[in-house]
């Protein structure tokens, strides 16, 4: 097997955080880095300008000669390090100055590999432009550092880097190029736009599809960059019949791992999990004005707001029907955890939680939001309550939060992180109908949260792979089979596993809990980077024969 001795990757989310490619980028690196050492460099957007990024530590005495003779080729570049585990280089590329060259650059994209850039609009031309400028800086280090008698790598993410990776195939053809697809932005568009995309999918035509919803040059730049790059990738088997119905077969399926080691240990985790309980119950409180003991059911989902795609709606209407089940005989405390369009912290919220010590009997006005929101009359979530009549009452035996903002440690509220808000759970649920991996669910397992998910998940899928069976939740997952058509069904499941949850005996629970993080260990990247290292050889002997 052929090993690279240098690594170019880039990412629009190279310390920039905006989704989950984030966190694969940044979990992997240190797997990575720990093998080349300085010879992983990562290259991001400078979306940052003037303002300090707080998860890039600037270096200029870092690959010093070439920051020099970048300046000559009036390539505005930032070198640092990536400030997560392994502390990779990252360059933050300035890509507003070829917005002039636009036409030009589109015009020869077209000219050497037909991809349609007529149609862009939206996010396409930052996202070109950024790759473009990706492209420019690896062909500049490649010749400086005189790298042509070394085996090298462009690792490009996601169609917004696709340009980038055209543009290193057509100079630097002795560079192998891996082309990562975490979801196409097809198959997404379809799910998206409330088509069924499974019972259909060997039917649809990926270019059809894509002038039918306006989607052509999205779709073009990512399957022409399948179609030309060295080693076509994907994260998931269910993603990789998406690619084979709507683009073409991928050469390698590189399933998204995680490390562990931000999961508090032992004694820590405890007293971080008792903490972070105590707080979330004081928030419920303040909110509805009801008393929640320890005893408390504390579940949740989070993610991207997808509202039908990562299956929020589907949680809502199984919390619904379970506030209504005769077998439920525990108080559930429900958590939507999902960045909306966020206006400011709630005065009257932060008021009463001002006072560490007060118990509350009353609750505020509009009990199941912690923010106000600019879209309040049409946020899909707060209409589903309201449509179910879900007003967090006295009498409801499941009352549901929701959580729009980032949880960041500023929020303004309990000012938690993620993380923090996580471990704090009894149980989590992901029911997505799209999902080309997962790292919600992996997250949760990893905390010891057991969790629900669906068929419909990379994850999902795989944790079924790994019992050679439908995972159940005593085994830490729950797995549920999803179509296009059974929305009701799977509601009804969520609502029949939360019951049985309910039910579990201490015992139970820890076999859970133990099952999960058992699971998690499963997918750490010390067992998932030989993917990566067969997709590199794949790439370097393609490249060698160019």
């Amino acid at each position: 097997m052929i090993k690279p001795d240098f690594i170019f990757e880039s990412s629009w989310e190279v310390c920039n955080k905006v989704g989950g490619i984030y966190t694969v980028l940044s979990t992997r690196a240190k797997t990575l880095h720990d093998a080349i050492d300085d010879n992983l460099i990562f290259i991001g957007p400078d979306c940052w300008g003037e303002k300090h990024s707080p998860f890039f530590k600037q270096d200029d005495t870092l690959l010093a000669d070439w920051q020099e003779e970048a300046k000559k080729e009036e390539l505005n570049v930032k070198v640092g390090r990536w400030d997560i585990p392994g502390q990779p280089i990252a360059i933050l590329v300035d890509f507003q100055p070829y917005y002039a060259k636009k036409d030009e650059i589109y015009a020869k994209l077209w000219e050497h590999f037909k991809v349609d850039s007529l149609h862009a609009y939206g996010d396409y031309d930052e996202a070109s432009m950024f790759s473009y400028a990706a492209g420019l800086v690896v062909e500049s280090m490649y010749n400086f550092l005189k790298l042509q008698d070394k085996k090298v790598i462009y690792h490009a993410n996601e169609w917004m880097t696709g340009l980038g990776a055209l543009y290193i195939k057509y100079k630097l053809p002795a560079i192998g190029t891996i082309f990562t697809t975490h979801a196409t932005s097809i198959g997404r568009s379809i799910a998206g736009n409330n088509k069924p995309l499974y019972d259909y999918l060997w039917a649809y035509d990926g270019d059809q599809m894509a002038d039918e919803l306006n989607m052509q040059s999205k779709h073009s730049i990512e399957k022409q960059t399948a179609y030309n790059v060295d080693c076509f990738t994907t994260v998931s088997d269910i993603t990789a019949k998406e690619c084979e119905e709507l683009i073409k077969p991928v050469d390698v399926v590189l399933p998204n791992g995680f490390e562990d080691d931000f999961v508090p240990k032992g004694a820590k985790f405890t007293a971080k999990r008792k903490a972070s309980r105590k707080e979330v119950l004081r928030l419920a409180n303040a909110l509805t004005g009801c008393q929640f003991d320890d005893d408390t059911l504390i579940i949740g989902t989070s993610g991207r707001y997808e509202f039908r795609n990562k299956g929020i709606d589907v949680f809502i209407e199984s919390l619904n029907r379970l506030n209504r089940d005769p077998r439920l005989n525990r108080r559930v405390l429900a958590f939507v955890d999902v960045p909306a369009w966020v206006g400011e912290a709630r005065e009257d919220l932060k008021a009463r939680l001002a006072d560490k010590k007060a118990v509350y009997d009353t609750p505020l006005e509009i009990p199941m939001i912690t923010h106000w929101l600019h879209n309040m009359s049409h946020d899909n979530v707060l209409g589903m309550l309201k449509y179910h009549d879900m007003w967090n009452r006295k009498e409801d035996k499941v009352k549901l939060i929701f959580a729009p903002c980032y949880l960041n440690g500023d929020d303004g509220l309990l000012d938690m992180l993620y993380y923090d808000t996580l471990i704090a759970k009894d149980l989590t649920v992901y029911p997505s109908y799209y999902e080309p991996w997962g790292y919600t669910p992996l997250e949760s397992v990893a905390f010891k949260v057991p969790c629900i998910t669906t068929d419909l998940a990379g994850f999902g899928l795989w944790a079924n792979s790994v019992k050679g069976a439908y995972s159940e939740i005593i085994d830490g997952v729950k797995t549920i089979h999803r179509t296009d058509y059974n929305y009701s069904e799977v509601a009804d499941v969520i609502k029949d596993t939360v019951v049985e949850f309910s039910q579990f005996t201490p015992a139970q629970v820890k076999k859970a809990r133990t099952a999960a993080e058992k699971l998690s260990k499963k997918a750490l990247w010390s067992e998932f980077i030989k993917y990566y290292y067969e997709a590199y050889d794949i790439a370097l002997r393609k490249a060698q024969k160019a």
